[in-house]
């Protein structure tokens, strides 16, 4: 019992770590005129391209919705969109030039301002981070498993 009540406070602190993790992130989206989802697409999409259908399931929405978004990026010019070769009922997103400068310099700067708050932290409290991304790799891992 002790330890259920142990792991319920744990969950309920990750939760509310991701959360305001995830505020910080939208407050950069404000920054930097592109969202983290729009973003989070073009990175998606950045090697050989992807199918609307996986991309809306990456992204956890119904294909209308990821195909609004990717009506939003390929209007602003960040990628296009044609036949899926395997699948002639398919579409394919992929990046265009100018949509991989977009990713590479909106990358940059996400990391620029992350790199300047990590900076403020001591060694000690770095390496903590550090040694536990792994592990919120493996939560979100199994959480999208289990999700799917």
């Amino acid at each position: 019992m002790k330890e259920d009540l142990a792991l319920d406070r744990l969950a309920e602190d990750f939760r509310e770590a991701l959360r305001e993790a995830v505020f910080l992130v939208r407050h950069m989206d404000t920054e930097f005129g592109i969202t983290s989802n729009q973003l989070g697409t073009l990175r998606m999409v950045a090697g050989d391209g992807m199918r609307v259908s996986d991309i809306a399931r990456n992204l956890g929405v119904k294909v209308p919705s990821a195909t609004e978004q990717i009506i939003r990026l390929e209007h602003a010019g960040l990628v296009r969109r044609s036949p899926d070769p395997e699948d002639s009922r398919g579409v394919r997103v992929s990046l265009t030039p100018d949509g991989r400068r977009k990713l590479t310099v909106e990358t940059q700067r996400r990391e620029s301002l992350l790199s300047d708050l990590l900076a403020r932290l001591g060694d000690g409290d770095r390496e903590k981070l550090r040694e536990a991304l792994p592990v919120i790799a493996k939560v979100t891992h199994m959480g999208f498993s289990t999700m799917s």
